[in-house]
């Protein structure tokens, strides 16, 4: 089967993403949770490399419980710092927690953080390839750095918005790809 060409054919995790989650439409709060997380983390780095890493982030940050995250300390911070497991960049711990208290904001104000979305989305699918920003991820960028997240800038947030499938951007050539 041919993939998009971004997947690596020889990590078995990549490719089982690639083939059953990435652009998949996901309105679960605690996977949209998850995967800003991580997102978080890929700032800067390949998805790869934290892709390779999830089910050790799954445990430091105790399974994506957001009012764990929420109430983390310093010895919480120190520890995950100390975690040779994940990437140990301490902006980006510190973005994590100060995102999740702005993400349970979000759920409480609009009922969950996937109505937050839809007030962009409207609940639709952009097809799109070939792109890393685009006018949704700038507004939804803007918005959430408005709000006080840290580690948002638009290509994040585009990359974010993929992942949860409210942008399908298989290329294609991919096996996968479609246009609606």
């Amino acid at each position: 089967m041919v993939r998009c060409k971004w997947c690596n054919l020889k990590n078995p995790k990549y490719v089982s993403y690639h083939d059953n989650e990435w652009g998949i439409q996901n309105s679960d709060d605690k996977y949209l949770y998850e995967m800003l997380i991580l997102e978080t983390f890929q700032a800067g780095l390949s998805w790869e490399c934290v892709l390779n890493k999830r089910e050790y982030f799954e445990k430091a940050f105790d399974n994506f419980d957001i009012d764990k995250v929420c109430s983390y300390n310093t010895a919480k911070i120190k520890e995950l710092l100390g975690n040779e497991k994940i990437i140990r960049n301490k902006l980006k711990i510190n973005a994590v927690i100060n995102n999740s208290k702005i993400f349970k904001e979000l759920q409480n104000e609009f009922g969950s953080f996937y109505s937050y979305l839809k007030t962009f989305t409207n609940g639709k699918v952009i097809y799109e390839i070939g792109k890393t920003t685009n006018k949704l991820s700038d507004d939804l960028s803007k918005e959430l750095q408005k709000r006080g997240m840290k580690f948002v800038g638009s290509t994040t947030i585009y990359s974010y918005l993929q992942a949860i499938g409210a942008i399908y951007s298989h290329e294609k050539n991919c096996f996968l790809y479609k246009t609606k």
